[in-house]
């Protein structure tokens, strides 16, 4: 397992990121992750959306600060984005809690939980090791189920930069 030390960080602590460093280009590694909408439990793949564009908005989790603030401008943009576009929100919580703080801010965009296994972070080179969870990162994968952008964010207590990531889901869309 590749491991990437000091390429996360949140304040003094240096963290280790499991997994390699996806490129645009590459193909997204398909992904089956847990989904919980207040009612049922489901399993969401990442073949199941083919042909639109996705983003997927990786965090830490949604109980944190900088998660919370991004994961709800998210939400926000979404509007501005075009109607072939699907965001999705992966965290190790548990589909339950994801679920929780959805209705409590009124997020609609779809939450999936990595919370079973490793695969999701090892795949996309997210997990980061000392915290078993998340890395914060942005991925734009284009309808053929390629990478066209992705971004590792260094400082956990950052926001990603959402105006490449929005330009990079409009050119995903033309192509």
């Amino acid at each position: 397992m590749q491991e990437r030390t000091g390429e996360a960080y949140e304040l003094d602590e240096k963290l280790t990121v499991l997994g390699p460093r996806l490129r645009p280009g590459e193909v997204a590694p398909d992904f089956a992750l847990d989904s919980f909408d207040g009612n049922t439990m489901s399993t969401v793949a990442l073949a199941d959306t083919s042909g639109h564009v996705r983003l997927l908005n990786v965090i830490n989790s949604l109980d944190t600060p900088v998660c919370n603030i991004e994961t709800r401008k998210w939400d926000r943009l979404r509007s501005d984005l075009p109607p072939n576009t699907i965001i999705y929100t992966i965290s190790m919580d548990l589909p339950y809690a994801q679920a929780r703080w959805q209705t409590a801010e009124a997020v609609s965009h779809a939450a999936l939980s990595a919370h079973k296994n490793e695969q999701f972070a090892t795949d996309y080179g997210v997990l980061i090791k000392e915290w078993r969870l998340l890395q914060r990162a942005v991925f734009v994968i284009d309808p053929r189920g390629v990478i066209t952008y992705a971004e590792y964010v260094p400082d956990q207590m950052k926001e990603p930069n959402y105006n490449a990531a929005v330009e990079a889901v409009r050119q995903a869309t033309k192509a």
